[in-house]
C-alpha cells in the first residue's frame, strides 16, 4: 500500500515533491473553522494501515500546531499505521534553557507534545544552539536535512568572489558548511546582545579579504536586527553592499524592508517558509531526509525502551552481527 503524504495548508507544493520522490500518493488536509473560531479537519483519502506524511511548517503562532495534533490525532483513530511529520520550519527551539525564575523550557515541552502524536519527524535546520541534538529533547526517530548543499551552489553560482560570513557564533555551523561546500573563506562576528532588539557586533581584521563580496549566511531571520547591523559595520569599513541569506524567512514586521533599507543588496532565503525572498530550494532535501527516515529501524518501535533496543540492534547489526540474534538478545 503506498504511502500517503498529506499537506496542510500552504505546503502543497513540497507535497507534490515528496510524492514523486517517494512514489507516494497525496491529498491536501481540509482545514475549516467553525463560527467561534475552533479549527475542523477532513481527510478524504482511506489511511487504514497506511503509512502517513504530514506535510506542514511548525510555525511561531499560537493556533499554528493545532491543525497539525487535529490531523494526527484523527489520523491514529482512522487506523494509519503511523505518522511521520515533515516540517521545513521547526518553531519553539529558541528557549532551550530556563532564563528566568518561573520560565519552562519551551523547547523541551513542545518536544514532548509534539513526541506523543507522531512516530518520526523531518525537518530542515533546527535552530540548535545549547540543545546540540533533536534526540536529546525528541523521544521519537528524527532526520535533519541541511540546507548548507543548496545554499552553497547558489553561491558558487551568483557569487564566486564570496566572502562568507557568520553574524554571530550560533551561525557558525551553517557558515562554515557552506563556505567548505563551495569552497570559499568564512569568518564569524563576535556579537553582544544587548536586549530582544539591540546587539553589538565586533568585526575581526578584514584585511585579508579586501575585494571580496561579503555574504552573511544565519539559520533564521526573524527582527534582522544582527544582519542590519553587520551590514552597517561591512559598508563602514569599505565593502561591497552584502547579500543576506537566511535558512528560515521569518521576518517579523517589516524586518524584510528593513534590511534591504540597511544597504543588504539581496536578501534571500530557503524555501521552509513561503516568502517573496525564496530562491534556493530544499524541498528535494527534506525528500531524501524523509527516505532515511522510513528506514530507520526505531520508526517501528511504540514505546522509548522499544526505540533504545531497536537502534542497538541496528548498531550491532552494522557490525555483522544477525539483526533478529540483536532482537532477541532483551527477550526472555
Amino acid at each position: 500500500m503506498k504511502t500517503l503524504i498529506v499537506a496542510l495548508p500552504g505546503e502543497e507544493k513540497l507535497a507534490t515533491v515528496l510524492a514523486e520522490m517517494l512514489d507516494a500518493e497525496s491529498q491536501d488536509l481540509k482545514v475549516d473553522r467553525f463560527p467561534d473560531g475552533e479549527t475542523r479537519i477532513r481527510l478524504t483519502a482511506p489511511v487504514w494501515g497506511r503509512t502517513v506524511v504530514l506535510v506542514g511548517a511548525v510555525q511561531p503562532g499560537e493556533s499554528n500546531p493545532m491543525p497539525l495534533y487535529l490531523a494526527a490525532a484523527t489520523l491514529r483513530e482512522l487506523g494509519a499505521r503511523r505518522v511521520l511529520l515533515a516540517a521545513p520550519y521547526l518553531a519553539y527551539m529558541r528557549q532551550d534553557q530556563a532564563f528566568h525564575p518561573g520560565e519552562g523550557v519551551s523547547a523541551r515541552l513542545f518536544a514532548r507534545w509534539v513526541s506523543s502524536f507522531v512516530d518520526g519527524l523531518v525537518t530542515v535546520d533546527p535552530h540548535l544552539h545549547r540543545i546540540h541534538d533533536l534526540g536529546e529533547i525528541y523521544s521519537i526517530p528524527t532526520q535533519v536535512a541541511a540546507a548548507a548543499p543548496a545554499i552553497s551552489a547558489w553561491v558558487a553560482t551568483h557569487i564566486p568572489d564570496a566572502l562568507l560570513i557568520g553574524p554571530d557564533e550560533e551561525s557558525r555551523p551553517w557558515v562554515e558548511a557552506v563556505a567548505h561546500l563551495c569552497g570559499r573563506p568564512a569568518l564569524v562576528l563576535d556579537k553582544r546582545r544587548l536586549g530582544d532588539r539591540e546587539v553589538q557586533l565586533a568585526l575581526p581584521d578584514l584585511a585579508p579579504y579586501r575585494g571580496l563580496k561579503p555574504v552573511l549566511v544565519d539559520d533564521i531571520i526573524s527582527t534582522g536586527h544582527t544582519l542590519m547591523e553587520a551590514c552597517a559595520q561591512l559598508l563602514a569599513a569599505g565593502f561591497a553592499a552584502p547579500v543576506c541569506i537566511g535558512v528560515h524567512a521569518v521576518f517579523v514586521g517589516s524586518a524584510h524592508a528593513d534590511l534591504l533599507a540597511a544597504g543588504a543588496a539581496q536578501v534571500i532565503s530557503c524555501n521552509t517558509l513561503r516568502h517573496a525572498s525564496n530562491a534556493i530550494d530544499v524541498h528535494p532535501a527534506i525528500g531524501r531526509a524523509l527516505l532515511e527516515l522510513l528506514d530507520d529501524p526505531c520508526l517501528g518501535a511504540h514505546s522509548t525502551g522499544e526505540r533504545l533496543r531497536y537502534r542497538h540492534a541496528a548498531e550491532l547489526a552494522a557490525s555483522g552481527v544477525d539483526a533478529r540474534q540483536c532482537l532477541s538478545l532483551g527477550d526472555g
